[in-house]
């Protein structure tokens, strides 16, 4: 079976290996990223927006995710997904990274996919979606022989079921599993339809100080349905189903904390009336 394409390489995120790691390199010296407190975490999230953005946020909460013993697989959680939309999953086969193909773990893919409704992605017939994809790179420098369940999950209380169930089958399996869930945070601004606090610094204070400050204030309290509310209801959360489902898997691999390791806004690179927030959680 052929790999999935990398269809962000070299636009979104370097496209050789050899760039891929530089950039890696640097981003693991970034001084605004604060060292983790607690070891043994589980999971984390992480943001997709293109690597001159956020890759530094990204990285370091998958680096942080290195202890003595490897998972087995990764389960990662993303797409853009409204509440109503069906949930994804890529059951087998292998993604394209520029550090060589990363292997789907086709068991537990299997057992989920007969679990739950899943529109089933193949290599060849997906949604294109740069949420999971972005964060391959990084998950195959660290975790060289790691699988992946890649899956999109709505903003919806059904997706949590999806990261326990995720958890509880890999127990069974005997599979060592982390988990990852990806979003950005509020999208402000006339390029994104949103500016209820108009332009200028105000508007992005607001952003900063209220708006992502509520999402990340759930995402660390651990609080899964709060942030799928605060998502829905305040537009601080691309992804708000994808960040819940992680919370739930950690929770059920006993995470009992999470703390915010970086925060940026596009704003910080690229100065202008619309920008985006992005945090990274572990827990």
């Amino acid at each position: 079976m052929k790999a999935r394409k990398a269809l962000f390489a070299g636009s979104w995120y370097p496209g050789s290996a050899a760039e891929c790691e530089r950039q890696i390199n640097d981003f693991l010296k970034e001084t605004e990223v604060k060292p983790v407190s607690y070891r043994s975490l589980v999971g984390g999230i992480v943001p997709h927006a293109g690597w001159y953005f956020s890759g530094s946020i990204a990285c370091n909460v998958i680096h942080s995710l290195l202890d003595e013993e490897p998972p087995d697989v990764i389960a990662v959680f993303g797409m853009h997904l409204r509440p109503d939309s069906s949930c994804y999953i890529m059951a087998e086969g292998a993604w394209e990274t520029p550090f060589g193909e990363i292997q789907i773990e086709k068991e537990l893919a299997d057992e989920l996919a007969g679990k739950f409704s899943f529109t089933i992605e193949t290599s060849e017939n997906f949604t294109q979606d740069n949420t999971i994809e972005l964060q391959l790179p990084f998950i195959k420098y660290f975790f060289k022989d790691v699988k992946i369940v890649p899956m999109g999950v709505p903003p919806a209380e059904t997706s949590l079921e999806i990261g326990k169930a995720a958890v509880d089958i890999s127990n069974r399996l005997g599979l060592r599993i982390k988990v990852v869930g990806s979003t950005d945070l509020t999208h402000y601004g006339l390029n994104y339809g949103f500016s209820p606090k108009g332009t200028g610094q105000p508007a992005l204070d607001w952003m900063r100080d209220e708006n992502d400050r509520k999402v990340i204030d759930a995402m660390i309290a651990m609080d899964p349905l709060k942030v799928i509310q605060e998502g829905l209801t305040n537009h601080n959360a691309c992804c708000a189903g994808a960040a819940a489902t992680a919370i739930a898997a950690g929770k059920a691999l006993g995470a009992e904390h999470a703390e915010s390791l970086a925060y940026a806004t596009s704003h910080d690179k690229h100065p202008g009336d619309s920008f985006v927030g992005y945090v990274g959680i572990v827990f």
